[in-house]
């Protein structure tokens, strides 16, 4: 069932709830020049999760940005939602999914609040979202991807490694804080060393694989 713009309406009257802390640094990035992780094409994690069948079915990509990973699987034959909190960057994904003919749909939306979004999927994409959050928002955003999902539903996170060197970029996650914030209600069924590419070049990550119980 593809989402209809009436969906995408309704997840939108959401968005001028939306606090201006949250969406003012991301907004502002998107406004000023393409910010340093929109590298205009899919991230190598998911055309790779892609090319080897591990994504199925009705697909959300979270925090998706201007729409690169969602418009890919869209053009594989995937019913895609992308959702973001920036509104200029949802304009530019839908912008680029009519100039390129794929049916990739997009809203703006807070992925700490989609408990009323009212659809269910079953895939996840969250390529690059959970390294974002500080601690008191991490259980939320998990909490709100538990309701998209039924039991056997999956979930991918990519997100920078705490082997990562420097300090550039977002916060660095650890495998720890990966097992310990999905560990209530979902199976993870590998955590893996990948590559999260950047303007900068590739940066150290991890891929979880994770389980709806």
């Amino acid at each position: 069932m593809k989402s209809s713009g009436d969906d995408s309406a309704r997840i939108e009257q959401s968005a001028d709830a939306l606090g201006d802390a949250a969406l003012e640094p991301f907004e502002a990035l998107y406004r000023r020049k393409a910010p340093v992780w929109d590298i205009g094409r899919p991230q190598e994690a998911v055309v790779d999760l892609a090319r080897s069948g591990q994504i199925q079915g009705r697909v959300l990509d979270i925090g998706c940005g201007t729409g690169e990973n969602a418009i890919f699987l869209a053009d594989l034959g995937h019913d895609v939602l992308g959702l973001d909190i920036a509104p200029t960057a949802i304009a530019q994904a839908r912008r680029k999914a009519t100039e390129r003919s794929v049916a990739a749909s997009f809203a703006v939306a807070d992925a700490r609040d989609l408990f009323d979004l009212g659809q269910a999927f079953d895939t996840v994409i969250d390529s690059g979202v959970f390294h974002v959050f500080a601690d008191e928002d991490r259980a939320r955003f998990v909490s709100s991807l538990a309701t998209l999902l039924s039991s056997g539903g999956r979930c991918f996170v990519l997100a920078f490694s705490d082997d990562e060197p420097g300090t550039w970029g977002p916060r660095r996650v650890s495998a720890a804080e990966l097992r310990e914030s999905f560990a209530d209600g979902w199976r993870l069924d590998a955590l893996e060393p990948a590559e999260y590419v950047t303007f900068r070049g590739p940066a150290r990550a991890w891929l979880a694989t994770l389980t709806r119980c």
